[in-house]
């Protein structure tokens, strides 16, 4: 998609109602899905975090960062994540820990984003996070530079492919609580990104889509 049509189309997504667990539900696994109606998320305390979904242009076609990161102990390693990290005391709120954590991570300058939306918190239960997710835009191309502590890989998602139907798989995979189940996930670059990334990716992919699809219908 054309960066110039896609900051066109941005105060509509800005101003869309959001699907919430609708959307999460869609790339869920049933374990999880199942887990979090036990869950009495108010007695776990859970720690904050924060995610920047950063779209950008690449040329001229609307693109967003992911990153791959390291393999560590933790029952994150590996993962394919959107830059972000957890909420630090000194952070004045969630948007600034998105902006804070993804120029630690990727090496984007914070002057160069404009938060323009929060979307729906998502609860993670085996690190105990609830991670809060922010729509971020850069009027310009950007060169990252990843950590290399934290950060393996970066990936710069074109739009288009990112809203293709044909993304979406079924795989199975070892998880921290289960040997081995079946989830959703899409595959972008040969990569997996399934668990909660995957649920905050459906839910902005359910946004975009039906603001292009009102827009087309005038």
């Amino acid at each position: 998609m054309d960066f110039s049509y896609f900051l066109e189309i941005v105060p509509h997504i800005v101003s869309a109602s959001l699907p919430a667990a609708a959307s999460h539900a869609k790339m869920a696994p049933m374990e999880r899905m199942e887990e979090l109606l036990k869950i009495d998320i108010s007695k776990k305390m859970p720690r904050k975090a924060a995610v920047l979904m950063l779209f950008y242009p690449k040329g001229t076609q609307t693109t967003i960062v992911l990153i791959v990161r390291n393999v560590y102990e933790g029952v994150h390693s590996g993962q394919i994540a959107f830059p972000g990290g957890k909420y630090e005391i000194e952070d004045r709120d969630l948007s600034f820990t998105a902006l804070r954590e993804t120029h630690e991570e990727v090496g984007v300058i914070p002057d160069l984003v404009e938060i323009k939306k929060d979307f729906t918190p998502i609860y993670i239960p085996p690190s105990n996070f609830m991670v809060h997710p922010f729509l971020g835009i850069s009027n310009t191309e950007l060169d990252f530079t990843p950590d290399p502590s934290e950060v393996a890989r970066i990936i710069e998602l074109p739009l288009d492919v990112f809203l293709k139907d044909e993304i979406l798989v079924n795989v199975t995979i070892p998880t921290s609580y289960a040997e081995e189940i079946e989830v959703p996930a899409f595959q972008i670059e040969e990569q997996i990104v399934w668990g909660a990334t995957a649920m905050i990716l459906s839910e902005l992919k359910d946004v975009i889509k039906s603001v292009l699809q009102s827009q087309r219908g005038q």
